[in-house]
């Protein structure tokens, strides 16, 4: 294939491969805690740590992720206290990180305007090798820790009173989750632009909220989406001549757009269901409810309930006399 024979579009498809496959296992957690935009924030800061690493010489992609660690950390202390004014000390951090970006990057040596578009809404096709192998290196720890602690992530999502209560260090695994946004981001500004990273790390996973049917299967969903948009957004701005960042965006609310009308017009035909309330428990092969089939999916009974997994929910189906006594008692 042509795109295949330019070095720098190999390792722009490899780039595309990494941030598709890490941003959203990151963003799931966001979605979970109604914390979509943060990625945003992150963006902001990380381009005063590029400013400093250009104004300085020094790799921008060290300092950025510098920066953007500490300016998560300090982001998720501010969350923890739950005052008030922590909305706006983070609003005085994010516009302070981009406006120290615009002005440390327009001091750098040889500095252009192109530059500052270059990571404010990506560059893929200047990524060089030292760049990949750090982004690399990177995305394997954040797969690693995401999918790896998943259980305990996602509990502390769920509720962190009963995480607290449980015996979990619910700050120090915000925190973790919080670096790990801030490494995404840095890892993302090659490919998307630190203005545009947010949507690779939310849109696929909205998406799979639309199909998944369990928290697991939701993750890999997300995962598979990222990675078809990122390298498919690369090829067609190869061909279109187009912003490669600004094309995978395109190319995934193209994807949400579509799942949601597809999925609208099948709960159109199948008729409406109900959400079933919030609970700690996550069902599955061996989370001790019975299991009855139903249409495509499978129903757990649970305290006299039908639970359905749907994304990041359950849908409530309705039980017969029998099944909601046999679901009580083995609840």
């Amino acid at each position: 294939m042509e795109i295949l024979q330019f070095d720098f579009m190999q390792r722009a498809l490899l780039a595309a491969l990494l941030i598709g496959l890490s941003a959203p296992a990151v963003g799931i957690y966001l979605v979970q805690r109604r914390l979509a935009l943060i990625g945003d924030g992150m963006g902001h800061v990380a381009l005063t740590g590029v400013g400093i690493g250009l104004l300085t010489r020094s790799g921008p992609v060290w300092t950025a992720l510098v920066c953007t660690v500490l300016g998560a950390v300090l982001i998720e202390v501010m969350r923890a206290k739950g005052r008030t004014s922590s909305d706006v000390a983070l609003a005085v951090m994010f516009y302070g990180g981009i406006a120290g970006g615009v002005v440390l990057l327009a001091k750098a040596p040889g500095s252009t305007p192109a530059n500052l578009n270059a990571y404010l809404f990506g560059s893929i096709t200047s990524t060089t090798p030292g760049d990949l192998v750090v982004f690399a290196v990177l995305a394997v720890v954040v797969l690693a820790v995401a999918l790896g602690m998943s259980r305990v992530f996602f509990t502390v999502g769920a509720d962190e009173e009963y995480a607290t209560a449980a015996g979990l260090p619910v700050l120090v695994l915000n925190i973790v989750l919080a670096v790990m946004v801030a490494v995404t981001v840095v890892v993302s500004m090659r490919v998307v632009g630190l203005l545009l990273v947010s949507a690779l790390m939310i849109v696929p996973v909205a998406v799979a909220q639309r199909v998944g049917r369990s928290f697991a299967g939701t993750v890999a969903t997300a995962m598979v989406v990222g990675v078809v948009v990122s390298v498919g957004g690369v090829f067609t701005s190869f061909y279109a001549d187009t912003p490669s960042g600004a094309t995978i965006v395109l190319a995934a609310i193209a994807v949400f757009v579509l799942t949601a009308a597809g999925t609208a017009l099948r709960a159109r035909m199948r008729g409406p269901h109900n959400e079933a309330e919030d609970h700690l428990h996550t069902h599955g092969p061996t989370c001790g409810h019975r299991a009855v089939p139903h249409e495509d999916h499978v129903d757990y009974l649970h305290d006299g309930h039908r639970h359905a997994p749907h994304g990041a929910h359950y849908d409530e189906h309705f039980a017969d006399e029998n099944e909601t006594a046999q679901g009580r008692r083995s609840s």
